[in-house]
């Protein structure tokens, strides 16, 4: 079975099938997921996406339901809302908010931890350091509650000043095709970041217009159907809108995720980002926010970014909150 499994996927012509119906196609997705590892499933779903075709039959809501979750799916059911059948969209829509869910899972408390709290000991309490964040203090306190439900308060939490000394933020977000899961990826950490008292985030996605989505920061589902996943790209255009939205230019923080393939002038996406650095903006480009491995990117944009004192790398999921709180202190 497992090797008629594989046949089906890795030996049948480029651009084949795994039959004349959906249905077929529905059980060799189930198949896969008996026999193999999570991880191993979404990159044979992806092979299957690629090599034989079958993106026409994820508008079918029996084959949505045989699909396991992952942010590469949800990346290609975005791309393709806008022709959706209504019940092949309420089953993207579910998938799309469960990958939101498992990636908020994953990142929503280390992010809180290193961004949004600082745990701080008794005697610097004392010293009026940042005030206290009591909803967390006694969350994380509870397990020292005595019989008599009296609280024992070992640690105290506070919101740290480190986050405060950057404390605007704003996220521009490459919705190009090949940024496809780093705009996943970037849209659940806008809804997480926003959460954060510590700061205020403003989010955008852009190709050759820009999308603002702050009004949809507290539902990162309706925030990545907001997106237009997709076409080219102006990050020239992107760039100067973050201009024109900065008021506080020495107070903020602009995390810029694209790969640097500039669809416009390049000469103007320089040039724009200039001005950008010398009005005192703190400017990170993220060339690729996911859990895969070196992105492609352009590498002469990248080194003019440097040139500029723009670090421009990739980071992981799990890594981004580091890097974020690195750049805000």
């Amino acid at each position: 079975m497992v090797e008629r499994t594989l046949a089906a996927l890795y030996d049948s012509p480029r651009k084949g099938g795994l039959g004349p119906s959906h249905p077929n196609v529905s059980r060799w997705l189930g198949v896969i997921r008996s026999y193999f590892p999570s991880s191993v499933v979404s990159v044979m779903q992806r092979d299957a996406i690629d090599r034989l075709g079958i993106r026409q039959l994820l508008l079918e809501p029996e084959t949505l339901r045989a699909i396991q979750p992952d942010p590469h799916l949800a990346a290609t059911l975005l791309s393709l809302s806008s022709v959706l059948p209504p019940k092949a969209r309420e089953a993207a829509r579910e998938i799309v908010r469960l990958v939101v869910s498992e990636i908020a899972n994953r990142i929503q408390f280390p992010t809180q931890q290193r961004l949004g709290h600082r745990r701080v000991s008794s005697e610097r309490m004392k010293s009026g350091v940042g005030k206290i964040d009591f909803d967390r203090t006694i969350r994380l306190n509870l397990r020292h509650i005595q019989p008599e439900r009296q609280l024992i308060v070992e640690s105290i939490y506070r919101w740290p000043r480190g986050a405060r000394s950057l404390r605007n933020v704003v996220l521009g977000m490459d919705q190009s095709g090949s940024m496809a899961t780093s705009l996943i990826y970037g849209g659940v950490y806008a809804s997480v970041l926003a959460s954060l008292p510590a700061l205020d985030l403003r989010a955008f996605a852009f190709s050759t217009d820009v999308v603002d989505l702050t009004d949809y920061l507290d539902d990162p589902v309706e925030l990545l159907f907001a997106t237009r996943l997709g076409g080219g790209t102006d990050i020239a255009q992107a760039i100067e809108y973050t201009n024109q939205i900065i008021d506080q230019p020495n107070d903020t923080l602009f995390v810029l995720l694209t790969d640097l393939f500039e669809g416009g002038s390049e000469g103007r996406m320089i040039e724009r980002t200039n001005q950008l650095v010398k009005r005192g903006v703190k400017v990170v480009c993220l060339l690729s926010l996911s859990d895969e491995g070196e992105p492609a990117y352009d590498h002469a944009m990248a080194q003019e970014f440097a040139n500029l004192g723009i670090p421009a790398f990739a980071c992981t999921p799990d890594a981004f909150p580091e890097l974020l709180a690195q750049a805000i202190s």
